[in-house]
């Protein structure tokens, strides 16, 4: 199911470079360790880097994420990860982001980082609907801070593709950005998927494809308005379709060859245990 893209510019030599995207694992702790380790490992064998797209853990709680972290023995890829809501019940983001980072996962919050050729700029995003919809930051002043926890969202993924070099863009948020990968959800619970708040940063910047997670319910795969590949990679989605993570696949130079201009092309794949 892999779409073979075309050869890199001007010829030069290329590798493929495969991404393993996953979100939504909801790891509990001690009582289910081991269950998420041969998923990981099959990511590590299969893919170049592996993506997380947020809620690592169901509550947020060191202990587990200290758990989650066992699960990741037997990656040997670059990990490149964002957190999401549950990832944030304990109050303890930091603490879990200091845990992630003492194994060598790349955290993102507003922030970039490129692996094998490939740029990743991410953060959580946040919920507030979509278009006309969406929530207006009038009235109470609670409203208007909800408000401006998404406006903050889509101002760190700003900032982080302006200042990513990489041709090739990939961002991996938790929330949602389109209500295409929406669709199977109730429509009452769509302002608390997502927000098009984070489309603009996306088109504006040049992201080339967005991971998120969040919807359990949703579509695997939909598309901005300007045509960016979006995929829902939330784990429960991808277990009702047989699969474990998404691969998605881009052309890169070679190391030796890698200059500023002639990006990847990128393709797409839904594969996983």
């Amino acid at each position: 199911m892999t779409d073979r893209p075309p050869g890199g510019a001007g010829g030069a030599p290329e590798r493929r470079v495969r991404v393993a995207a996953v979100g939504d694992l909801h790891f509990d702790g001690p009582a289910q360790q081991g269950s998420l380790a041969g998923l990981f490992a099959r990511a590590s064998a299969e893919a170049d880097v592996l993506a997380l797209c947020g809620d690592l853990t169901t509550h947020g709680e060191p202990a587990q994420m200290r758990s989650f972290v066992e699960e990741l023995r037997a990656v040997e890829v670059p990990i490149v990860a964002v957190l999401g809501n549950h990832d944030h019940e304990a109050e303890a983001a930091d603490e879990l982001v200091a845990i992630l980072r003492a194994r060598g996962v790349h955290v993102l919050d507003g922030s970039h980082v490129v692996l094998e050729g490939i740029g990743f700029a991410g953060c959580k995003g946040f919920a507030g609907g979509y278009g006309r919809g969406a929530l207006a930051p009038f009235g109470e002043r609670l409203i208007k801070e909800f408000v401006q926890a998404a406006i903050d969202e889509s101002l760190k993924i700003e900032n982080a593709l302006r200042t990513l070099a990489a041709p090739t863009r990939v961002v991996l948020l938790h929330y949602s950005p389109v209500t295409d990968t929406l669709v199977g959800e109730p429509e009452y619970v769509y302002p608390f998927l997502g927000s098009s708040r984070l489309l603009e940063p996306l088109e504006t910047h040049g992201a080339t494809v967005v991971f998120h997670g969040h919807v359990h319910n949703g579509r695997p795969e939909g598309r901005t308005p300007g045509g960016i590949p979006v995929f829902n990679v939330a784990l429960p989605l991808l277990r009702r379709l047989g699969l474990g993570y998404r691969i998605w696949e881009a052309v890169a130079p070679e190391r030796r060859a890698a200059g500023p201009e002639g990006g990847p092309a990128p393709s797409s794949s839904a594969q996983g245990p």
